[in-house]
Protein backbone atom coordinates (compact mmCIF):
# COMPACT_ATOMS: atom_id res chain seq x y z
CA UNK A 1 0.00 0.00 0.00
CA UNK A 2 2.92 2.61 0.66
CA UNK A 3 4.70 2.46 -2.84
CA UNK A 4 3.27 4.95 -5.10
CA UNK A 5 1.46 3.90 -7.94
CA UNK A 6 4.03 5.80 -9.92
CA UNK A 7 6.36 3.75 -8.70
CA UNK A 8 4.83 -0.01 -8.94
CA UNK A 9 5.73 -0.09 -12.72
CA UNK A 10 8.32 -2.15 -13.83
CA UNK A 11 11.28 -0.63 -15.79
CA UNK A 12 14.28 -1.74 -17.68
CA UNK A 13 17.31 -1.48 -15.59
CA UNK A 14 20.06 1.43 -16.28
CA UNK A 15 23.16 0.74 -18.03
CA UNK A 16 25.49 -0.21 -15.62
CA UNK A 17 28.78 1.75 -15.89
CA UNK A 18 31.52 2.79 -13.59
CA UNK A 19 33.84 5.98 -13.98
CA UNK A 20 37.49 6.13 -12.74
CA UNK A 21 37.30 10.00 -12.18
CA UNK A 22 34.25 12.70 -12.93
CA UNK A 23 33.70 16.31 -13.37
CA UNK A 24 30.48 16.77 -11.82
CA UNK A 25 28.78 14.59 -9.23
CA UNK A 26 24.86 15.08 -8.73
CA UNK A 27 23.52 14.11 -5.21
CA UNK A 28 19.52 13.38 -5.73
CA UNK A 29 18.54 11.11 -8.94
CA UNK A 30 15.08 12.87 -9.75
CA UNK A 31 13.79 15.00 -12.23
CA UNK A 32 16.83 17.41 -11.56
CA UNK A 33 19.55 15.28 -11.05
CA UNK A 34 18.52 13.15 -14.48
CA UNK A 35 18.22 16.66 -16.33
CA UNK A 36 21.60 18.11 -14.80
CA UNK A 37 23.05 15.16 -15.68
CA UNK A 38 22.00 14.60 -19.18
CA UNK A 39 23.11 17.98 -20.30
CA UNK A 40 26.25 17.94 -18.55
CA UNK A 41 27.33 14.37 -20.26
CA UNK A 42 26.11 15.70 -23.56
CA UNK A 43 28.18 18.58 -23.20
CA UNK A 44 31.28 16.47 -22.92
CA UNK A 45 31.21 16.04 -19.02
CA UNK A 46 32.42 12.81 -16.96
CA UNK A 47 28.75 12.78 -14.45
CA UNK A 48 28.04 10.65 -11.95
CA UNK A 49 24.47 10.64 -9.70
CA UNK A 50 24.28 9.36 -6.54
CA UNK A 51 20.94 8.68 -4.31
CA UNK A 52 20.44 6.63 -1.41
CA UNK A 53 17.67 4.87 -2.92
CA UNK A 54 16.64 4.57 -6.60
CA UNK A 55 15.83 6.51 -9.67
CA UNK A 56 12.55 8.75 -9.38
CA UNK A 57 12.39 6.90 -5.90
CA UNK A 58 12.14 10.49 -3.85
CA UNK A 59 9.76 13.53 -4.64
CA UNK A 60 9.83 13.01 -8.35
CA UNK A 61 7.80 9.29 -8.28
CA UNK A 62 5.69 10.43 -4.77
CA UNK A 63 3.49 13.09 -6.45
CA UNK A 64 0.51 13.77 -7.64
CA UNK A 65 0.99 13.92 -11.38
CA UNK A 66 0.83 17.55 -12.12
CA UNK A 67 2.74 18.83 -14.65
CA UNK A 68 1.51 22.98 -14.92
CA UNK A 69 3.05 25.97 -16.15
CA UNK A 70 4.34 28.80 -13.75
CA UNK A 71 5.50 28.40 -10.24
CA UNK A 72 3.54 28.06 -6.76
CA UNK A 73 2.92 31.97 -6.54
CA UNK A 74 -0.19 32.73 -8.43
CA UNK A 75 0.70 34.63 -11.58
CA UNK A 76 -1.25 37.74 -10.36
CA UNK A 77 1.25 37.23 -7.02
CA UNK A 78 4.63 36.57 -8.71
CA UNK A 79 3.98 39.95 -10.89
CA UNK A 80 3.51 42.20 -7.36
CA UNK A 81 6.24 39.72 -5.53
CA UNK A 82 9.01 39.20 -8.51
CA UNK A 83 8.06 42.00 -10.94
CA UNK A 84 6.03 41.57 -13.51
CA UNK A 85 9.15 40.73 -16.32
CA UNK A 86 10.31 38.48 -13.90
CA UNK A 87 7.24 36.72 -13.39
CA UNK A 88 6.33 36.95 -17.58
CA UNK A 89 9.34 35.39 -17.99
CA UNK A 90 9.07 32.39 -15.37
CA UNK A 91 5.83 31.55 -17.21
CA UNK A 92 6.65 31.69 -20.72
CA UNK A 93 10.16 29.24 -20.01
CA UNK A 94 7.63 26.49 -18.20
CA UNK A 95 5.41 26.63 -20.96
CA UNK A 96 8.25 25.68 -23.67
CA UNK A 97 9.25 23.13 -20.59
CA UNK A 98 5.96 21.55 -20.91
CA UNK A 99 6.15 21.25 -24.70
CA UNK A 100 9.83 19.85 -24.40
CA UNK A 101 7.68 17.23 -22.38
CA UNK A 102 5.27 16.78 -24.83
CA UNK A 103 8.06 16.00 -27.87
CA UNK A 104 10.08 13.98 -25.41
CA UNK A 105 7.44 12.12 -22.82
CA UNK A 106 5.89 9.54 -24.88
CA UNK A 107 3.60 8.08 -22.97
CA UNK A 108 4.20 9.06 -19.99
CA UNK A 109 2.75 12.54 -20.88
CA UNK A 110 -0.70 13.36 -21.27
CA UNK A 111 -1.54 16.89 -22.82
CA UNK A 112 -5.33 17.81 -21.10
CA UNK A 113 -5.24 20.75 -19.36
CA UNK A 114 -5.86 21.84 -16.01
CA UNK A 115 -8.74 23.04 -13.93
CA UNK A 116 -7.94 25.68 -11.12
CA UNK A 117 -11.01 25.41 -9.04
CA UNK A 118 -12.72 27.89 -6.44
CA UNK A 119 -13.67 26.17 -3.04
CA UNK A 120 -15.28 29.39 -2.19
CA UNK A 121 -16.39 32.94 -2.84
CA UNK A 122 -12.92 34.56 -1.32
CA UNK A 123 -10.89 31.89 -3.67
CA UNK A 124 -13.40 32.97 -6.42
CA UNK A 125 -12.29 36.25 -6.04
CA UNK A 126 -8.45 35.32 -6.13
CA UNK A 127 -8.38 33.28 -9.29
CA UNK A 128 -10.46 35.71 -10.74
CA UNK A 129 -7.73 38.54 -10.14
CA UNK A 130 -5.58 35.55 -11.76
CA UNK A 131 -6.83 35.02 -14.80
CA UNK A 132 -7.03 38.94 -15.67
CA UNK A 133 -3.22 38.94 -15.06
CA UNK A 134 -3.01 36.31 -17.39
CA UNK A 135 -5.12 37.21 -19.97
CA UNK A 136 -3.51 40.80 -20.22
CA UNK A 137 -0.15 39.65 -20.13
CA UNK A 138 -0.95 37.44 -23.30
CA UNK A 139 -0.96 33.74 -21.58
CA UNK A 140 -3.75 31.24 -22.77
CA UNK A 141 -6.09 30.58 -20.92
CA UNK A 142 -10.30 30.83 -19.97
CA UNK A 143 -12.66 31.56 -17.14
CA UNK A 144 -14.99 29.22 -16.59
CA UNK A 145 -18.84 29.28 -14.88
CA UNK A 146 -20.25 26.58 -16.31
CA UNK A 147 -18.14 23.68 -14.40
CA UNK A 148 -18.50 19.90 -15.79
CA UNK A 149 -20.75 17.72 -13.30
CA UNK A 150 -18.51 17.59 -10.42
CA UNK A 151 -21.36 15.36 -8.43
CA UNK A 152 -21.56 16.30 -4.86
CA UNK A 153 -19.44 19.08 -4.73
CA UNK A 154 -19.78 22.29 -5.20
CA UNK A 155 -16.86 25.08 -6.72
CA UNK A 156 -17.30 28.16 -7.67
CA UNK A 157 -15.60 28.77 -11.06
CA UNK A 158 -12.28 27.81 -12.72
CA UNK A 159 -9.56 28.56 -14.54
CA UNK A 160 -9.09 25.92 -17.46
CA UNK A 161 -5.08 26.13 -18.16
CA UNK A 162 -4.90 24.95 -22.04
CA UNK A 163 -1.26 23.94 -22.19
CA UNK A 164 -0.55 22.13 -18.56
CA UNK A 165 -0.71 18.05 -18.55
CA UNK A 166 -0.55 14.97 -16.58
CA UNK A 167 3.06 12.70 -16.48
CA UNK A 168 3.68 9.60 -15.18
CA UNK A 169 6.74 11.33 -13.18
CA UNK A 170 8.36 8.22 -12.67
CA UNK A 171 7.94 6.52 -16.00
CA UNK A 172 9.56 9.79 -17.42
CA UNK A 173 12.47 10.54 -14.80
CA UNK A 174 13.19 6.84 -15.94
CA UNK A 175 13.40 7.60 -19.62
CA UNK A 176 15.46 10.72 -18.65
CA UNK A 177 18.11 8.36 -16.72
CA UNK A 178 18.40 5.88 -19.51
CA UNK A 179 18.59 8.88 -21.77
CA UNK A 180 21.66 10.09 -19.25
CA UNK A 181 23.27 6.42 -18.68
CA UNK A 182 23.37 6.22 -22.70
CA UNK A 183 25.26 9.53 -22.81
CA UNK A 184 27.98 8.51 -20.49
CA UNK A 185 26.46 9.48 -16.83
CA UNK A 186 26.99 6.76 -14.31
CA UNK A 187 24.24 6.05 -11.23
CA UNK A 188 25.55 4.89 -7.70
CA UNK A 189 21.71 4.42 -6.77
CA UNK A 190 20.95 3.04 -3.30
CA UNK A 191 23.80 4.47 -2.01
CA UNK A 192 23.61 7.23 0.95
CA UNK A 193 25.54 10.69 0.75
CA UNK A 194 26.70 11.53 4.48
CA UNK A 195 29.04 13.94 3.70
CA UNK A 196 30.00 16.37 0.81
CA UNK A 197 33.53 15.32 1.91
CA UNK A 198 32.96 11.40 1.05
CA UNK A 199 32.73 12.98 -3.07
CA UNK A 200 35.67 13.43 -5.04
CA UNK A 201 34.29 15.67 -7.79
CA UNK A 202 35.39 19.33 -7.41
CA UNK A 203 31.99 20.27 -8.63
CA UNK A 204 29.22 19.25 -6.94
CA UNK A 205 25.16 19.63 -7.21
CA UNK A 206 22.89 19.42 -4.70
CA UNK A 207 19.80 17.80 -6.45
CA UNK A 208 17.75 16.38 -3.57
CA UNK A 209 14.80 18.86 -3.11
CA UNK A 210 13.25 18.12 0.22
CA UNK A 211 15.75 15.06 1.18
CA UNK A 212 19.26 15.23 1.35
CA UNK A 213 18.99 17.38 4.52
CA UNK A 214 21.96 17.38 6.79
CA UNK A 215 24.90 17.75 4.06
CA UNK A 216 24.66 21.30 3.83
CA UNK A 217 23.30 23.28 7.23
CA UNK A 218 22.44 26.58 5.27
CA UNK A 219 20.68 24.47 2.47
CA UNK A 220 18.63 22.95 5.79
CA UNK A 221 17.54 26.17 6.92
CA UNK A 222 16.10 27.73 3.11
CA UNK A 223 15.06 24.81 1.92
CA UNK A 224 12.23 23.51 4.48
CA UNK A 225 10.60 19.86 3.73
CA UNK A 226 6.79 19.29 3.65
CA UNK A 227 4.84 16.29 3.36
CA UNK A 228 2.61 15.35 0.70
CA UNK A 229 0.29 12.59 1.08
CA UNK A 230 -2.03 11.00 -1.67
CA UNK A 231 -3.70 7.97 -2.73
CA UNK A 232 -4.98 6.04 -5.81
CA UNK A 233 -7.89 3.78 -6.60
CA UNK A 234 -9.22 0.85 -8.23
CA UNK A 235 -10.22 1.69 -12.05
CA UNK A 236 -13.82 3.33 -12.19
CA UNK A 237 -16.12 2.61 -14.40
CA UNK A 238 -17.34 5.56 -15.79
CA UNK A 239 -15.02 8.76 -17.12
CA UNK A 240 -15.27 11.59 -14.95
CA UNK A 241 -12.55 14.43 -15.00
CA UNK A 242 -10.35 14.75 -18.58
CA UNK A 243 -7.52 16.63 -17.01
CA UNK A 244 -6.06 17.02 -13.66
CA UNK A 245 -8.37 19.40 -10.96
CA UNK A 246 -7.22 21.30 -8.09
CA UNK A 247 -8.49 24.01 -5.60
CA UNK A 248 -7.86 25.49 -2.13
CA UNK A 249 -4.70 26.54 -3.75
CA UNK A 250 -3.30 23.31 -4.71
CA UNK A 251 -4.41 22.02 -0.77
CA UNK A 252 -6.64 19.46 -2.86
CA UNK A 253 -5.82 18.22 -6.05
CA UNK A 254 -6.79 15.09 -8.01
CA UNK A 255 -6.81 13.47 -11.46
CA UNK A 256 -7.99 10.68 -13.12
CA UNK A 257 -5.56 8.35 -14.79
CA UNK A 258 -6.64 6.50 -18.73
CA UNK A 259 -7.20 3.43 -16.34
CA UNK A 260 -10.03 5.59 -14.92
CA UNK A 261 -8.23 4.93 -11.71
CA UNK A 262 -8.15 8.33 -9.44
CA UNK A 263 -5.01 9.67 -7.79
CA UNK A 264 -5.81 12.10 -5.10
CA UNK A 265 -3.69 14.13 -3.09
CA UNK A 266 -3.35 16.80 -0.48
CA UNK A 267 -5.00 18.55 2.82
CA UNK A 268 -1.50 19.38 3.89
CA UNK A 269 -3.05 22.01 5.85
CA UNK A 270 -5.21 20.01 7.92
CA UNK A 271 -1.81 19.44 9.75
CA UNK A 272 0.22 21.91 8.95
CA UNK A 273 3.09 21.31 10.80
CA UNK A 274 2.43 18.19 11.91
CA UNK A 275 3.63 18.00 7.67
CA UNK A 276 6.78 20.08 7.48
CA UNK A 277 8.54 16.90 7.84
CA UNK A 278 10.81 14.45 5.52
CA UNK A 279 9.25 11.63 6.68
CA UNK A 280 7.61 9.91 4.30
CA UNK A 281 4.72 8.08 5.65
CA UNK A 282 0.97 8.21 6.19
CA UNK A 283 -1.31 9.23 8.79
CA UNK A 284 -4.48 8.74 10.11
CA UNK A 285 -5.79 12.44 9.85
CA UNK A 286 -4.77 13.08 6.39
CA UNK A 287 -5.77 9.81 4.88
CA UNK A 288 -9.29 10.22 6.42
CA UNK A 289 -9.26 13.40 4.93
CA UNK A 290 -8.35 12.07 1.56
CA UNK A 291 -10.90 9.47 2.07
CA UNK A 292 -13.67 11.48 3.03
CA UNK A 293 -13.15 14.25 -0.04
CA UNK A 294 -12.95 11.22 -1.98
CA UNK A 295 -16.50 10.18 -1.14
CA UNK A 296 -17.45 14.21 -1.89
CA UNK A 297 -16.27 13.67 -5.26
CA UNK A 298 -18.21 10.54 -6.21
CA UNK A 299 -20.59 10.23 -3.63
CA UNK A 300 -19.71 6.29 -3.43
CA UNK A 301 -16.33 5.25 -2.28
CA UNK A 302 -14.73 3.10 -4.51
CA UNK A 303 -11.64 0.74 -2.82
CA UNK A 304 -8.26 2.51 -2.58
CA UNK A 305 -5.26 0.60 -3.93
CA UNK A 306 -2.62 2.57 -2.83
CA UNK A 307 -1.77 4.97 0.06
CA UNK A 308 2.26 6.88 0.47
CA UNK A 309 3.57 9.78 1.19
CA UNK A 310 6.56 11.66 -0.43
CA UNK A 311 8.52 15.73 0.75
CA UNK A 312 8.85 18.47 -0.95
CA UNK A 313 11.28 21.21 -0.79
CA UNK A 314 9.67 24.66 0.08
CA UNK A 315 11.24 27.88 0.27
CA UNK A 316 10.36 31.55 1.92
CA UNK A 317 9.71 33.01 -1.39
CA UNK A 318 7.77 30.00 -3.06
CA UNK A 319 10.50 30.21 -5.99
CA UNK A 320 13.36 27.44 -6.56
CA UNK A 321 17.23 28.05 -5.42
CA UNK A 322 19.31 27.35 -8.77
CA UNK A 323 22.85 28.21 -8.96
CA UNK A 324 26.43 28.13 -6.49
CA UNK A 325 25.89 27.68 -2.93
CA UNK A 326 27.43 31.14 -1.52
CA UNK A 327 30.96 30.25 0.17
CA UNK A 328 31.01 26.87 -1.34
CA UNK A 329 33.60 26.84 -4.26
CA UNK A 330 32.71 24.03 -6.37
CA UNK A 331 28.93 23.66 -5.11
CA UNK A 332 26.06 24.41 -6.76
CA UNK A 333 21.98 23.88 -6.05
CA UNK A 334 18.71 23.06 -7.82
CA UNK A 335 15.30 22.67 -5.80
CA UNK A 336 13.26 23.96 -3.58
CA UNK A 337 10.26 24.12 -6.10
CA UNK A 338 7.60 24.34 -3.79
CA UNK A 339 4.96 21.36 -4.57
CA UNK A 340 5.62 22.28 -8.38
CA UNK A 341 8.64 20.25 -9.16
CA UNK A 342 8.01 18.21 -12.10
CA UNK A 343 8.08 21.16 -14.54
CA UNK A 344 10.12 23.40 -12.39
CA UNK A 345 12.97 20.82 -11.50
CA UNK A 346 13.04 19.71 -15.52
CA UNK A 347 14.18 23.10 -16.56
CA UNK A 348 15.88 23.95 -12.99
CA UNK A 349 18.12 20.73 -13.66
CA UNK A 350 19.15 22.12 -17.16
CA UNK A 351 19.84 25.64 -16.27
CA UNK A 352 21.89 24.72 -13.31
CA UNK A 353 23.92 22.46 -16.00
CA UNK A 354 24.29 25.36 -18.41
CA UNK A 355 25.12 27.82 -15.48
CA UNK A 356 27.98 24.98 -14.37
CA UNK A 357 29.06 25.08 -18.35
CA UNK A 358 29.24 28.96 -18.25
CA UNK A 359 26.15 29.49 -19.99
CA UNK A 360 24.09 32.59 -18.40
CA UNK A 361 20.47 32.70 -18.64
CA UNK A 362 18.21 35.65 -17.51
CA UNK A 363 16.16 33.07 -14.65
CA UNK A 364 19.69 32.43 -12.87
CA UNK A 365 19.07 36.18 -11.27
CA UNK A 366 15.83 35.07 -10.32
CA UNK A 367 16.22 31.85 -8.78
CA UNK A 368 20.10 32.73 -6.99
CA UNK A 369 20.37 31.11 -3.75
CA UNK A 370 22.42 34.33 -2.15
CA UNK A 371 18.66 36.12 -1.45
CA UNK A 372 17.81 33.04 0.86
CA UNK A 373 21.26 31.28 1.76
CA UNK A 374 23.48 32.73 4.24
CA UNK A 375 27.54 31.83 3.24
CA UNK A 376 28.85 29.29 5.73
CA UNK A 377 32.74 28.75 5.82
CA UNK A 378 33.48 26.08 8.38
Amino acid sequence: MDVPFWLAEETPPLLNRSLDGVDVEIVGAGITGCSCALTLAQAGKRVRVRDQRGVAEGASGRNGGFALRGGAARYDVARETYGADAARELWRRTEGELDRLEETGGDAFRRTGSLRLAADDEERDEIRAEFEALRGDGFACEWRDQLPPLLNTDFRGAIYHRGDGALQPARFVRRLAGAAADAGVEFRTNARVGSLDELEAECVVMAADGSGRGLLAELDDAVWPARGQVIATEPLAERLFECPHYARNGFDYWQQLPDNRIVLGGFRDFSILAEMTDEEVTTEEIQAALDAFLVELLVTKPRVERRWAGSFGVTQDLLPLVGPVPGRDGTWVAGGYSGHGNVLGLLCGRLVAEAILGRQDPLLGLFDPARLLVSDSR
